[in-house]
């Protein structure tokens, strides 16, 4: 039996598909994402190489985020704004997210069921699917009018 790629291998072998060269800059990169214990967005990944002076450019952050959803090391994450956030895929596995409008109250979930029926469309039109991102945006049992989701 073939033992599973690690993250670093994936991330190596998708920029070596795409004609990418596995730069000091991305490798800063992946170094910093995996220290990275919470949901983060490009800025926030950017300004922790400035506070140290690290030698990273905003733009090599920019582009190289979504080489690694591509590879499987990141998953697009729910945060507080419009900006596209990330978190690790090895620290809970693959799930998705509810967010609440009212108090921003984040509520992570998996489902199986979700996971199979988009694999089922995917096959149904053809499309080869490489990542996704589930955020479903309504209010949490606090911030719902009274009487609940039906009332």
């Amino acid at each position: 039996m073939q033992k599973p790629k690690d993250n670093l291998e994936s991330f190596k072998e998708l920029l070596s598909g795409k004609g990418l060269k596995y730069t000091y800059e991305r490798e800063c990169i992946y170094d910093e994402v995996q220290r990275i214990g919470s949901h983060f967005n490009a800025d926030s990944l950017y300004e922790r190489f400035k506070k140290r002076g690290a030698r990273v450019a905003r733009a090599t952050v920019y582009r190289t985020l979504p080489l690694l959803l591509e590879s499987g090391v990141l998953q697009k994450s729910a945060g507080a704004g419009k900006r596209d956030f990330y978190e690790k895929t090895s620290v809970k596995g693959h799930h998705d997210h509810m967010v609440c409008l009212g108090c921003k109250k984040i509520i992570e979930f998996h489902s199986d069921e979700l996971e199979e029926l988009q694999q089922k469309l995917s096959g149904d039109y053809r499309f080869k699917l490489v990542f996704h991102d589930h955020r479903l945006f309504g209010y949490c049992e606090g911030c719902q009018p009274r009487g609940g989701v039906n009332g």
